[in-house]
């Protein structure tokens, strides 16, 4: 007889939609769940954004619904405002006022200085930060964990190590934004050809999302 049982003929059947089902959970899930968080970004930029505009320029004032993403408009307009007047000579000599009244305080001080230079590094395209994705011994010989270069130690730390050290930023998984800087030697680096943007994605992933294998070099 050629006709296939019942039971397992029932079981093929079951096994297909499971796997239509995995199949669209991984197609949508990306797209559904980065819809969300920008949909939330936006609404939580509305909300502290939106009072603050006047009502003659706020289009929710005019129309029988709330447009959403005005206040994230409303926020760029603003910052490229804030940006073009510290170019000018009196927005630079705002700023220099203003940040020797921060610096008169001091808790404040410190926390605008190093939030000041951590931006500063992040944001310049004249500072090649986190260009290079690097694997090190970490925490112990014989574990090795993937981390960031943040640049060349040249400063006392340095001149307190018997050899050439480098910064480095091993990240936590899966957040990447906390972390280690590490001083590790140069000769105990290996550099890796993948980009930081799949460094960070093999990290923030645990390790799932593997990177196209890359030739790898040391240092």
């Amino acid at each position: 007889m050629t006709d296939q049982p019942p039971l397992i003929a029932d079981k093929t059947f079951l096994q297909r939609v499971r796997t239509y089902f995995i199949t669209g959970l991984v197609v949508a899930s990306p797209v559904g769940i980065t819809i969300y968080i920008a949909l939330a970004f936006i609404d939580l930029i509305d909300r502290n954004i939106k009072p603050l505009i006047p009502a003659v320029y706020n289009p929710d004032t005019y129309l029988p619904f709330p447009l959403p993403g005005i206040g994230l408009v409303f926020l760029f307009l603003l910052l490229t405002l804030l940006g073009f007047l510290a170019a000018n000579f009196m927005g630079r000599t705002l700023i220099r006022i203003g940040e020797k009244i921060l610096n008169r305080m001091p808790v404040v001080r410190s926390v605008y200085n190093t939030l000041k230079q951590i931006f500063e590094t992040v944001i310049s395209e004249n500072k090649g930060s986190f260009q290079e994705v690097v694997l090190v011994e970490y925490p112990r010989k014989g574990l090795w964990a993937i981390a960031f270069i943040s640049g060349d130690n040249t400063g006392e730390i340095q001149s307190k190590l018997p050899e050439d050290v480098i910064n480095v930023f091993l990240p936590t998984t899966p957040n990447p934004t906390s972390g280690f800087l590490l001083f590790v030697p140069k000769k105990d680096i290996i550099i890796l050809n993948m980009t930081p943007d799949q460094g960070a994605k093999y990290v923030i992933s645990a390790g799932l999302v593997d990177p196209s294998s890359l030739p790898i070099k040391d240092i």
